[in-house]
């Protein structure tokens, strides 16, 4: 079974189709008990960093997503859920993240021609052999709704990166912790697959 969490942040049904696409039982919960029985889990997430881990707190879920990512179930975070594994982000002076990853999200620069928020179809470069992108073809196009970017800490875990006004930190891999920017859920046959990939692992 794969727990998808329910914090009030939005995106969980594309998601839960994606999944059931690929013939996936899923949970979308916040139960505590659930998500600890799960086989995988995944967090997604939209909207603004505080108010989002304002909800995780007040959901309790905080220490039993630690709790997942220490048992070694592979944990895969999406867009905001990205950032959420991250310790503080410039959207929300003062909120502290989940810190499971070293880094900060950082606003995009807004620049000639840029729109912010940055929407809509990129190309990844791809390294280091992260094992969401197993067959994936390169400089795969997928799809981005974000108006703030990764800046990873330690670049080892850094799987994929894309371009917008700077460099962003796309795809992160972590022993059983995975996490992208972009929505693989949106992002045709190539986002299937990553999802495939992690659903096999």
């Amino acid at each position: 079974m794969i727990a998808i969490i329910d914090y009030d942040a939005g995106n969980i049904k594309s998601v839960e189709k994606a999944m059931h696409y690929l013939g996936q039982e899923v949970e979308i919960t916040r139960d505590q008990e659930r998500i600890l029985a799960a086989d995988k889990v995944i967090l997604p997430g939209v909207g603004a960093f505080g108010d989002a881990m304002e909800k995780i707190r007040q959901y309790d879920l905080e220490d039993v997503i630690r709790q997942v990512v220490d048992r070694g179930t592979p944990f895969l975070g999406i867009c905001l859920g990205l950032q959420l594994l991250f310790e503080e982000s410039e959207e929300s002076p003062g909120a502290k993240g989940l810190g499971i990853l070293k880094g900060r999200i950082r606003r995009i620069p807004g620049g000639e021609g840029l729109k912010i928020p940055h929407m809509g179809w990129n190309t990844l470069e791809l390294s280091g052999n992260g094992r969401l992108f197993r067959g994936v073809p390169e400089e795969p196009f997928v799809y981005f709704v974000h108006s703030y970017y990764l800046e990873a800490e330690e670049e080892e875990i850094v799987k994929a990166v894309t371009w917008y006004g700077t460099k962003i930190h796309a795809s992160v891999e972590k022993g059983n912790v995975f996490a992208c920017q972009f929505h693989p859920e949106k992002s045709s046959s190539t986002g299937l697959l990553m999802l495939k990939n992690f659903v096999e692992l």
